[in-house]
């Protein structure tokens, strides 16, 4: 059986092949009925564009390449459905690759994409030694999305306003009552702009912060809390940089007999699947991930459509989402 052409889709709706490549690539530019028109004779014959004549007749592969930091992370999950989303409605399709594993093996992070001839990059997460992209971006567009840097030139940034969200949790711990807070900190610019709101707004509140190093994983959010908690004046709550490290300070808290918020409130940050599990349900950030991951696609097909250009960074307000970790410290409830 013949598999149908472009030229059979255009008489279907009644309409010029332009027209029908326009709605294809996803332009803007078609009138709905004429869009709806095509779509629907698309779906009525069936029709698959044939990817590798395309390519070929754009000098486009249709393909974007996608480094993340780590596939561990949940956040990313809902970072890539709003990426793929948008990237999957404008013909596009995702090549993942996972950094923490190319590092260990000791393997090229960009080569094999370029190899691949992707049209551009996607940097997820925050990446040890980000220099090797600036000599990617004079090849292909490159998006770094939920991170804040590198700052390189034509390079689009989207991510959350970390300097908003951590002064939301802090205000919030500190509107329970808590003056002995502590921050679980994480590396990166992100860490960085995570601890010093923190500090910034315990210094205005006229409270002292205190700020222990952490690697951002659940073993050391459990054993920088077991330093906290074994201290003399050991904090009444913990703010961790982001969920999974704040699971770790749980798991401290428990092992040392503390009940979490009687004893001890704990707050994370990111919003993943793990803080709205029933038995943690994590006073947490949400730091719309999706929103970012739409965001950083929207940013890439600009960049297609203009390349060139200054780089931009693209913040989401992050908002507080108040669940079961969080209570009054017991000196002012007892």
């Amino acid at each position: 059986m013949r598999q149908p052409t472009i030229r059979d889709v255009a008489e279907r709706a009644g309409v010029s092949k332009s027209l029908v490549s326009l709605v294809l690539r996803g332009s803007e530019q078609v009138r709905p009925e004429k869009r709806e028109a095509v779509l629907r004779a698309v779906r009525e014959l069936g029709y698959r564009p044939n990817a590798a004549a395309r390519s070929l007749s754009e000098q486009r592969t249709r393909t974007v390449g996608v480094l993340l930091n780590d596939l561990r992370n949940p956040w990313f999950v809902d970072l890539l459905d709003g990426l793929n989303s948008l990237l999957r409605d404008n013909g596009l399709h995702m090549l993942l690759a996972d950094a923490r594993l190319n590092r260990r093996t000791g393997d090229d992070l960009t080569g094999p994409f370029l190899d691949l001839g992707v049209d551009g990059l996607v940097v997820v997460g925050t990446l040890p030694g980000p220099d090797f992209l600036g000599a990617v971006a004079e090849r292909i567009p490159v998006v770094v999305a939920g991170a804040r840097e590198p700052v390189l030139t034509g390079v689009d940034v989207v991510a959350n306003d970390d300097e908003a969200g951590a002064r939301l949790v802090t205000e919030h711990l500190l509107g329970l009552g808590h003056r002995r807070v502590a921050h679980i900190a994480g590396y990166g610019a992100v860490g960085e702009l995570r601890r010093r709101s923190f500090e910034a707004t315990m210094r205005n509140h006229g409270a002292q912060a205190l700020v222990e190093l952490s690697d951002m994983t659940e073993e050391g959010g459990y054993r920088t809390t077991v330093r906290l908690l074994s201290r003399p004046d050991r904090p009444t709550a913990v703010f961790a940089v982001n969920d999974i490290a704040s699971v770790g300070a749980l798991s401290a808290a428990e092992e040392l007999g503390l009940r979490v918020p009687r004893d001890l409130s704990v707050t994370g940050y990111d919003n993943t699947s793990i803080a709205r599990l029933r038995h943690v349900w994590l006073t947490t950030v949400d730091t719309a991930p999706y929103e970012v991951g739409r965001r950083a696609a929207r940013c890439l097909l600009d960049r297609f459509e203009r390349p060139g250009g200054e780089g931009r960074v693209h913040l989401a307000a992050p908002t507080l989402e108040i669940r079961g970790t969080t209570a009054a410290p017991r000196d002012l409830t007892d």
